[in-house]
């Protein structure tokens, strides 16, 4: 399981801003549990121009070029993501 800085960024301000009870070591915890860090890079910022506009989030963006670009599914609850050629799961 890989887990995107661009997760752990949104739910750090979701955090700040009161619209999400997650624990503080919400990153911490995910990696003890076996999760690997994907960092944001270069190549999958650069992708994002790429990307079809099925959503405006900048975040869920990122998460789907990551995806594509990682061969990895992408775990989510949104539907909107599920045009994009990535496996959505949840």
């Amino acid at each position: 399981m890989l887990l995107s800085a661009a997760v752990v960024w949104e739910v750090a301000i979701k955090r700040s801003l009161g619209k999400l009870d997650a624990p503080a070591d919400f990153a911490a915890t995910l990696l003890r549990a076996g999760a690997w860090p994907l960092p944001v890079s270069l190549d999958h910022a650069a992708a994002v121009e790429d990307l079809p506009w099925h959503h405006r989030d900048p975040f869920d963006r990122m998460l789907v070029v990551q995806a594509a670009a990682e061969r990895a599914a992408l775990v989510s609850g949104d539907a909107t993501l599920h045009p994009y050629d990535v496996t959505v799961i949840w």
